[in-house]
């Protein structure tokens, strides 16, 4: 047993400096605006994390851990009832770079959920047992998607987020990079609701780690108009109106 836990020590050892590694490709970036490996325990940070749809968030074993909201809770409400754990953070700037750790465990995934989105509703990365794929603007139309990763329950996934004017860039350890343009990437969300902001499955946990968001420079990095150019071209694909959430 001892030995089986020195593993997966050293295994997520192994991926948090990867992680480390992971360096900006489309953005510079200016202060440190949040950091946080979540070492102590008990409640979150209420300046710089937001809790949604009454679900339940707290720092324990190392990470920030959420459940979906109470079943009394999901009685007294006709929408948003918190089904799955919902959070965001409002520090996290308009045009940012965003470094973290997620992990998804136990419920089941839908049509909607689970997510990862920058700016509620402006870009939202959805995971699915079929691949990954960014959609923009009140999810109206999808903007990139890639097979190579797809949704797997337990799994740690360790990204580097940037938006820089209409252009976002994701890349993944051992995962694809994944581009997109879209004008709304520039605009202010709607309601103020910028922010870096995830939703579990439904009836799930979500867990997240080694958190850092940074303000950008106004110029972009040295290279970027020819990395920009090795992306493959995608074409927008309009989607059918889902229910907002």
């Amino acid at each position: 047993m001892k030995a089986a836990f020195a593993v997966l020590l050293l295994g997520a050892s192994f991926f948090q400096a990867q992680a480390a590694e992971l360096k900006p490709l489309l953005a510079q970036p200016d202060q440190v605006v949040l950091k946080d490996d979540f070492s102590k325990p008990g409640p979150f940070n209420k300046k710089q994390w937001g809790a949604r749809q009454g679900t339940r968030w707290v720092i324990e074993d190392g990470v920030l851990r959420g459940r979906p909201s109470t079943p009394e809770y999901q009685a007294k409400k006709k929408d948003h009832k918190g089904y799955e754990p919902r959070i965001s953070s409002p520090v996290t700037p308009a045009q940012f770079i965003a470094q973290f750790s997620i992990r998804f465990s136990e419920g089941s995934p839908t049509a909607i959920v689970p997510f990862v989105e920058f700016g509620h509703h402006v870009c939202r990365l959805r995971f699915s047992e079929e691949g990954v794929e960014i959609v923009a603007e009140g999810e109206s139309v999808k903007v990139a998607e890639s097979h190579e990763l797809k949704f797997e329950p337990g799994r740690w996934y360790h990204a580097l987020a940037e938006m820089k004017g209409e252009e976002f860039v994701i890349q993944f350890v051992e995962g694809p990079t994944l581009y997109a343009k879209h004008p709304c990437f520039a605009k202010p969300a709607p309601s103020g609701g910028n922010g870096l902001g995830v939703a579990g499955t439904n009836d799930g946990k979500v867990e997240l780690d080694n958190v850092t968001l940074w303000s950008i420079q106004a110029e972009a990095q040295t290279g970027w108009e020819t990395k920009r150019q090795t992306f493959p071209a995608y074409t927008p694909v309009p989607l059918a109106k889902k229910k907002a959430k």
